[in-house]
């Protein structure tokens, strides 16, 4: 049912026919012929598709897509290139550069740290144009809840970058000692000031991937060919 073009089609493909996908993918097709949906439907599982689960070493866990029209395809946080960075992107910019020095890119595409090693997965995979959190609650905290508790199957060590309580609250289902979780205030202009702003999380996150052996997460990479 789902081709998404790496590892994660294995580990998977048992979700596809369990009875909340089956359902969930009858209220995709109602909403996307009903209403404008975001992101694209050939953009809904980018993150999975551009990080396989091999390569992930990090995830950064958002809430749903962006809701308004251009914004969203498929990584948490990220936009299309043109479409001006939201507040919250913003904000994680400033974060990279006060902790690594890196300059901040003049758009909002974050596909390079997924090809880096970073699922940038949101728990909730679409929205309707307009109403953030319309998707909530109708399957797809199934879906990625099992791709968290994949990954803290995995033998080698991941990163967990959990911003704001939504993400928090995930920390449940990561309890593999040999795994990182790194919590702090959402990046929003709502909460920045109280613990997202100065938090390190990229930095920390490569020295703890170094101290494991594996290779940094190239947190630089989205700013080329800005």
């Amino acid at each position: 049912m789902v081709n998404i073009g790496n590892d994660w089609d294995d580990l998977l493909s048992g979700e596809w026919k369990r009875r909340y996908y089956i359902d969930l993918r009858e209220f995709l097709k109602y909403e996307y012929q009903n209403f404008r949906v975001h992101p694209q439907m050939g953009d809904i599982f980018n993150a999975l598709s551009l990080t396989s689960y091999k390569d992930t070493r990090a995830v950064i866990l958002g809430q749903d897509p962006y809701h308004e029209p251009g914004q969203a395809h498929g990584l948490c946080f990220s936009v299309k290139r043109g479409v001006k960075p939201p507040p919250s992107l913003q904000n994680i910019y400033k974060e990279l550069e006060n902790d690594l020095g890196q300059l901040i890119p003049i758009h909002g595409d974050l596909t390079g740290w997924s090809k880096s090693g970073v699922l940038l997965l949101n728990t909730v995979l679409t929205v309707r144009e307009g109403f953030a959190n319309s998707h909530k609650g109708k399957g797809w905290e199934y879906l990625t809840d099992r791709v968290i508790e994949l990954l803290n199957q995995k033998q080698t060590s991941v990163a967990f970058i959990l911003w704001g309580a939504n993400a928090r609250a995930k920390t449940a289902f990561i309890t593999n000692p040999i795994h990182k979780i790194l919590t702090a205030a959402h990046p929003s202009p709502l909460s920045a000031h109280n613990g997202f702003f100065g938090c390190r999380h990229f930095s920390k996150t490569n020295d703890f991937l170094r101290s494991t052996g594996q290779k940094e997460i190239e947190w630089g990479a989205i700013s080329r060919g800005s």
